[in-house]
This record gives structure tokens, C-alpha cells and sequence, in this order.
């Protein structure tokens, strides 16, 4: 049977990351294995600055391309001593698609420069990576993710097009499987018009599931850095426990409220297919991790604590005082799908609607615009949404202490609080 593996940029961040990853595939180099690799540390987040100056037109963006080129030559230089070795000429020529960009003049559409620009980071991260499992002795083979994922033009968030992509993966990838392992880029997809499209952001781990679900697998492993799924992020709780298993519904809540440790739509194409997802340590690779499946227990789980940081509320009511009908929430809802806002939390009243959103500052801006023509719009930002699963009074006690609370809203199974 199929695996497929995820690493995560954190995994392969430096020379000694893409080691692990090398050693990693070793202990599983007799399975038909498909490995999906995300851009290297943070270099995503590098490349959405580039393209932010690209577009702006700004001065340094001769800096900030030269920096991410220095980032991914010292990983190389780490890993290849021999400068003669054809990784450093798929390097340069793999810049230089950046260097074509950079030369012509913005696409209007600044999505769509952001997908042709941001996903480039794949391209890097796999080129490197497969180059070294080579030459580990692990016959593999680099594949590009856009051959076989197709979406439709919605660029940073492309809908995939099921029937043709699990066609493409179904034909064409499970005879490179029987001879070697597969290395693939997270992230990209293509269009019909062979533009490259993204996912949304943190879209590796829904890549690789929508691998796994093509493949029919058996299974579907991320590795993070964390021991598995944990209660909270260890960032902010210094007190995290880890769930040993999780159900699939389980698991969808979770990320649907901002868990960040798999993607949203990564758990619904595994449920669909039967097909178990692990999440497992990659410093410490025999670590038992957490299971997700249809068979997991999930009586008596311990409290789930997401927050979310940057929120915004607003709440809206109508010009002329009247009730918020179900004709007012259609056009509303509308509003938000058509700017592909996300509404965290909502409130219902008599006289206003209340929701709790992800600020980002142009798409307030133009929900702001399109609602002003019909409502009257109040907001408070610079919030936190802290959403507790399996909650409890002394739990909501605890995080709610000496913090002001906006908007509250409990259901049988989790209490969301929007507070400053």
C-alpha cells in the first residue's frame, strides 16, 4: 500500500533539517511513498514581502531576492560540497524564473502575481531536497505538483478540480511509486491555462491529502515539529497535553475553529477515502504521535484551546432601525463569501448581526465599502478569539480572567470568547 509523508518548512529549515528528512525516508525507502515538501523555514513569508515590493514598486527588492537566494545557496553549500554537482545549475536556473518575473511589469491582478511569484518556494525546497535523497543512495524522483493538481482560476485559494486531478494522480504517479520514492511540492496547483495557482496559505498539508485520496493510500503522515496534536499551542500554554487519537469530526472542529497544526481542508478527502492521518515528531521519529481515524474514542477528552490572534468585530445593523431578517443575512453572507472572508464566530440579535473575522487590512477595507451602502457598520479590533473544545466553567474562568469580554457564545461542546 501507498504512504505519503509530509515535512512542513520547519522540518527542512536548514542543512541538518533536510538530513533528518534523508534519514526519515531511509527507514521507509522499500514503501511506495510519496513525499510532500513545503517551502524551506520561512522563506513563504519572504517571498510574500518580495512580491508586496514587486508590486509596490519599491526600491529594495534587489535585497530582499538576494536574501532569499543566500538563505537557500548556504542550505546547498551545507549539503553539496562538490560545486559541480547538477543541483547548483536546477538552483540557478530555478532563480531565474523569479528574475523573469521581477523584470516584467506587475499582472493587474495582484493575486495573481502572488501565486506565480510565492510558489516558486515548492520549486526550491523540492529541487534541494530530492537532490539529496539521491545522492543519499534513495532512488527518487522529483515530480512538479502542477502536473497532476488542477484548479479552477481562483488564484491564493484554488478550487480543485476532484474528478481531473485524482484522474492525472490515478494515471501517471503509481509507476514512478513502484521504483522509487516520489518528491512533490505542497502548496501549488494549475489552471487549465497552466498559470499556477495556491492553495491558501498553509496549503501543504491539504496537497498532500488530496495525494493520499488520489493514490487510494493507506495512510497519510505529517511531520511537525510538535510530539503530535496537543490541547493548546505550546507557545503560548507551557502546559500542553497530547491526544493519542482523534476522531475525523474531531479533528475538522478543531481545525475549523484555528488549530494550526493541519490545514482545515486536509481531515474531509482523508474521511471521504478511509485513509488514517498521523501526526508525528520529525526530531524524534518514533515517537507514537496522534492518530486521526474513524475509530478513535473521543469520550472524556481534556479541553482544546484555540486562540486567534488580530481579530476584528464588528457588528451591523440596519440604516432604518428594523429587524435583521433572513433577506438581510443573505446579502450579508453573500458580502462576505464574495471578498472570501472567513467569519470565526457570529451573534444574532433582533436589531444586529455580529461577527468576529481575520483582519486583513484591504479586505476590511472593501467589506467596509460594500456594507456602507446598506448598514451601519461598528467595529473593535487588535481582539483575541479564544474557542475552548470540551470546555469547562473553571477552563473559561481561567483564560477569561482580567480581560475584557465582547461577545461570548456557548454551545454543548464549545465556548468561543472574543476578548481584549
Amino acid at each position: 500500500m501507498t504512504q505519503v509523508f509530509k515535512f512542513g518548512g520547519a522540518s527542512v529549515k536548514d542543512a541538518q533539517g533536510v538530513r533528518n528528512l534523508g534519514d526519515i525516508l531511509k527507514k521507509y525507502s522499500s514503501k511506495n511513498l510519496l513525499v510532500v515538501v513545503s517551502a524551506m523555514g520561512k522563506t513563504t513569508n519572504a517571498l510574500e514581502e518580495l512580491n508586496e515590493a514587486y508590486i509596490a514598486g519599491e526600491s529594495h527588492i534587489t535585497a530582499l531576492f538576494e536574501a532569499i537566494k543566500a538563505y537557500h545557496w548556504t542550505i546547498v553549500t551545507d549539503l553539496f560540497t562538490d560545486t559541480k554537482h547538477p543541483i547548483y545549475d536546477d538552483l540557478a536556473n530555478t532563480f531565474v524564473e523569479i528574475d523573469w518575473i521581477l523584470e516584467e511589469h506587475p499582472h493587474p491582478d495582484a493575486d495573481f502575481n502572488y501565486d506565480q511569484l510565492v510558489s516558486i518556494g515548492e520549486v526550491l525546497s523540492t529541487k534541494i531536497v530530492a537532490h539529496f535523497v539521491q545522492s543519499s543512495g534513495i532512488p527518487c524522483k522529483w515530480v512538479d505538483a502542477r502536473n497532476y493538481i488542477q484548479t479552477d482560476n481562483t488564484y491564493r485559494e484554488g478550487q480543485v478540480d476532484w474528478e481531473k486531478t485524482t484522474q492525472l494522480i490515478r494515471q501517471s504517479l503509481p509507476p514512478i511509486l513502484e521504483n522509487e520514492i516520489a518528491i512533490t511540492q505542497g502548496f501549488i496547483g494549475t489552471t487549465s491555462e497552466n498559470f499556477t495557482t495556491t492553495l491558501g496559505r498553509e496549503g501543504s498539508d491539504y496537497s498532500a491529502a488530496i495525494f493520499a485520496y488520489g493514490l487510494k493510500a493507506e495512510s497519510l503522515t505529517i511531520w511537525k515539529d510538535v510530539l503530535g496534536v496537543l490541547n493548546a499551542d505550546p507557545k503560548l500554554f507551557s502546559d500542553t497535553q497530547k491526544y493519542e487519537q482523534l476522531s475525523y469530526a474531531e479533528a475538522l472542529e478543531m481545525t475549523y475553529y484555528g488549530a494550526t497544526v493541519i490545514h482545515p481542508k486536509t481531515i474531509k478527502p482523508l474521511q471521504n477515502a478511509g485513509i488514517s492521518l498521523l501526526v508525528k515528531p520529525f526530531n524524534a521519529p518514533n515517537e507514537s504521535g496522534t492518530l486521526i481515524s474513524d475509530k478513535a474514542d473521543n469520550q472524556n477528552l481534556i479541553p482544546a484551546i484555540i486562540v486567534k490572534k488580530n481579530q476584528v468585530l464588528i457588528s451591523i445593523s440596519t440604516t432604518d432601525f428594523s429587524f435583521i431578517t433572513e433577506n438581510h443575512l443573505s446579502e450579508l453572507f453573500a458580502t462576505f463569501a464574495d471578498l472570501h472572508i472567513k467569519l470565526n464566530t457570529m451573534q444574532i440579535s433582533a436589531l444586529s448581526f455580529s461577527v468576529c473575522i481575520d483582519y486583513d487590512a484591504k479586505r476590511f477595507q472593501k467589506l467596509q465599502e460594500l456594507l456602507a451602502k446598506s448598514f451601519k457598520f461598528k467595529y473593535n479590533e487588535a481582539l483575541e478569539l479564544i474557542t475552548i473544545r470540551h470546555f469547562t466553567t473553571e477552563k473559561i474562568d481561567e483564560l477569561s480572567a482580567g480581560r475584557k469580554i465582547y461577545m461570548e457564545q456557548l454551545s454543548r461542546n464549545t465556548a468561543q470568547l472574543v476578548v481584549k
